[in-house]
């Protein structure tokens, strides 16, 4: 049904503006029929962040921002869904248009500006669904016009602690003015010895909501070891390499489009977050686990992420050219790698080619 889906719908969504065809693409899964759900190959299990996923691949925040349609998304074959970026307030973002194909590169740019419906309407929505199954994280932000933004973030683990799988602080969004300098020592090491803090004051009430710090792939390599840094020390419990970058690779065939501002996600971004996550990972010291996301289009492009040390991948970009039949290829390409190699599980491979990457040249930003 999947493929089927894939074959009307692509087409006709690429036709469409872009935003328009994400709006109709959430409501499509709002009202798809019902689906039997396969299980998943047991060997795809991962254990991170004290949460049992059943698979590897997960939906990237951006595509589901206020929590409309994640169980669609669980049916159909995502081990994981992450929602948001949510910020206290409803905000309506960066002015259209926001969100651009550059379809020869398979890439997208976008400067949507934590557009979403505030706090109060996605909590109603995650509450309405608390006696469901699959784990759902929340990505949160602060609000552009915050006096103060740590105090947003602060805010939201207070609100969705009871109904969050995990959280997601996002830091590294290139649309929001000034908010990746929280990603600089001082202002993040506050950060988030204020979140972790209030995570631990409404644990009694609210149970365990792991915390997971999203960075930017242009951080240089002495940011990078500032970030990870304070990330041991104030024991997060995993970090998702990476956002969007600023970065217009000169490969770029789509140079029309090159020009637009915004974060470019997709295929170009691959080398580079990939990059990140081997750099990342050798910092870390298994300190905590990785989410690996950037340019994901096939098995093997998640195959190299596991390899340079991610636990766990995300898709989002990669969808609009592939389709939604793209979760399955990368499950069935990682079963049999597994079977192939005579492994049990993927945690026998992260991060196994971590140290041959970081020895190979920059890529090309």
């Amino acid at each position: 049904m999947i493929r089927a889906f894939d074959a009307v719908s692509l087409p006709l969504l690429r036709w469409l503006d872009p935003e328009d065809a994400h709006r109709l693409a959430i409501q499509g899964l709002r009202f798809l029929p019902p689906i039997r759900q396969r299980t998943d190959d047991p060997k795809l299990a991962v254990r991170a962040f004290g949460l049992n996923f059943p698979n590897p691949v997960g939906m990237a925040a951006g595509f589901d921002k206020n929590a409309e349609a994640p169980d669609a998304l669980l049916k159909l074959g995502f081990g994981f869904v992450e929602i948001g970026s949510v910020t206290p307030l409803p905000q309506a973002g960066n002015p259209r248009p926001r969100l651009f194909r550059l379809e020869r590169d398979e890439a997208i740019i976008n400067r949507m500006g934590f557009n979403n419906d505030g706090a109060a309407m996605v909590l109603r929505r995650l509450a309405s669904r608390a006696h469901l199954s699959g784990i759902v994280g929340v990505n949160v932000g602060a609000n552009k016009d915050s006096p103060d933004r740590t105090a947003d973030y602060v805010k939201l683990i207070e609100t969705f602690a009871p109904v969050a799988s995990y959280f997601t602080i996002n830091v590294s969004s290139p649309n929001t003015p000034g908010l990746r300098n929280l990603q600089q020592s001082a202002a993040l090491d506050d950060l988030l010895a204020r979140v972790i803090d209030t995570r631990e004051r409404v644990r009694k009430n609210a149970g365990d909501s792991p915390v997971l710090l999203k960075i930017a792939p242009d951080l240089s390599l002495a940011e990078l070891d500032d970030v990870v840094h304070i990330a041991r020390s104030r024991r997060v419990d995993g970090m998702i390499v990476a956002n969007t970058t600023l970065a217009r690779p000169s490969t770029l065939r789509e140079q029309a489009r090159t020009k637009e501002q915004g974060g470019l996600s997709g295929r170009p971004l691959f080398r580079l977050s990939t990059r990140m996550v081997a750099e990342t990972y050798v910092r870390a010291e298994g300190a905590f686990p990785l989410i690996g996301v950037g340019g994901i289009d096939s098995g093997g492009a998640a195959l190299t992420k596991i390899r340079a040390g991610a636990s766990l991948i995300q898709l989002y970009s990669a969808l609009v050219y592939k389709g939604l039949g793209l979760v399955d290829d990368i499950k069935r390409d990682l079963s049999s790698t597994l079977l192939r190699t005579g492994r049990e599980s993927l945690s026998e491979i992260v991060g196994a080619d971590a140290a041959t990457i970081t020895a190979e040249d920059w890529p090309v930003r």
